[in-house]
């Protein structure tokens, strides 16, 4: 997966200082969420810990040498909150941010993703600075007031189907309901499905949840999911003894795992914007963790180009029928990169459901 696109959050943060935000000279500083691709250029380096539950941001910064945790520790000389687009879990970290520290905290975010609106509500709460703006973002701090926002922490929260309940969080995909498409793609995934099996992207756990319940010939079933606190929930929504654990990128293949299916319903956006080439990746993942003769079931929403991709990365595909708004696909027999033999050519069969749209 390639970087986000670098929000000018080191120059919001230049400005900040500018106009008066007091930095602490020892202890450590927390940026909460930040995203893979930003700096932080006026901030001591040496005091910075980089706090996200995402897997991608986390070894992206790990390599460049800043302390990572997926969670807060206890105490901070200061906290930097970088806004989500999630306004529940906008104010979660900004109440967690005022726990942390007895000095300030510093909010930042792009306006696309409602950061006025939460400085304004904020500001309704605490003795906020003036807000600052720039490249399309605001900035602005006030001094932690402890606790006192504590009604703005997020509660685990719960959905349902006609069977069992859910674990669910705030800022999680899908947190209000089950999703749509991947509730039409556990209608169709095959109950004689069997040995090794990965749910890539498997958020809180429904389709991995679906698909034990349905097939028994199972050996075992991989969440591989990047989003830390999505993997807690599946934790907590998935207790059957075949199910393991993996917080990893599902763009990236897992070394040693092969897999006779893969089931996917793939992201397609980062924060606002559409990248389609995010549910590409997690085909070509999938490709390169599956046997010879793996299988791959896959939902997208209907205007998604990945035909494309599964030619060029599996013997065979169809198109299942679907509905008006997501399509399904099945893939067999995963093309290994850099065989160039007329065999190992793509024999693509595509077909289309009788009177679908």
């Amino acid at each position: 997966m390639s970087p986000s696109d670098p929000a000018p959050r080191h120059q919001r943060l230049e400005l900040a200082v500018e106009a008066g935000l007091a930095l602490p000279e020892a202890g450590p500083i927390a940026i909460l969420h930040p995203r893979m691709g930003e700096f932080f250029s006026p901030l001591p380096r040496e005091q910075l810990e980089i706090v996200t539950p995402h897997a991608p941001d986390h070894a992206s910064f790990k390599a460049q040498g800043f302390a990572c945790a997926t969670a807060p520790g206890e105490s901070y000389a200061a906290v930097v909150v970088c806004l989500p687009r999630s306004r529940a879990e906008a104010r979660d970290l900004i109440a967690q941010a005022s726990a942390l520290t007895k000095g300030p905290v510093v909010v930042d975010g792009q306006k696309n993703d409602g950061a006025e609106a939460v400085l304004k509500e904020l500001r309704g709460r605490v003795e906020l600075s003036e807000a600052i703006s720039k490249g399309h973002g605001k900035i602005a701090w006030f001094d932690s007031v402890g606790d006192a926002l504590s009604d703005w922490r997020a509660e685990p929260g719960e959905t349902r189907d006609h069977e069992r309940v859910y674990r669910t969080l705030p800022g999680l995909f899908s947190s209000d309901g089950i999703d749509p498409a991947s509730a039409l793609l556990a209608s169709v995934l095959p109950a004689g499905l069997k040995g090794v099996v990965a749910d890539m992207g498997a958020g809180w756990g429904y389709l991995s949840a679906q698909m034990l319940a349905k097939a028994p010939g199972i050996a075992a079933l991989h969440l591989i999911e990047a989003d830390a606190r999505a993997l807690d929930c599946a934790r907590i929504n998935v207790t059957d003894p075949r199910a393991v654990f993996h917080w990893a990128d599902a763009t990236q293949p897992l070394p040693k795992l092969p897999l006779d299916a893969v089931i996917m319903n793939p992201p397609f956006h980062q924060g606002r914007d559409a990248r389609p080439q995010l549910g590409a990746a997690f085909i070509r993942a999938a490709a390169a963790m599956l046997k010879p003769s793996g299988q791959l079931f896959l939902v997208a929403n209907r205007h998604l180009p990945y035909e494309t991709t599964l030619a060029e990365c599996f013997r065979k595909h169809e198109e299942l029928p679907g509905n008006n708004s997501f399509k399904l696909f099945h893939a067999e027999a995963p093309l290994r990169a850099g065989k160039t033999d007329a065999a190992s050519k793509p024999r693509s069969r595509v077909t289309h459901s009788r009177g679908r749209r």
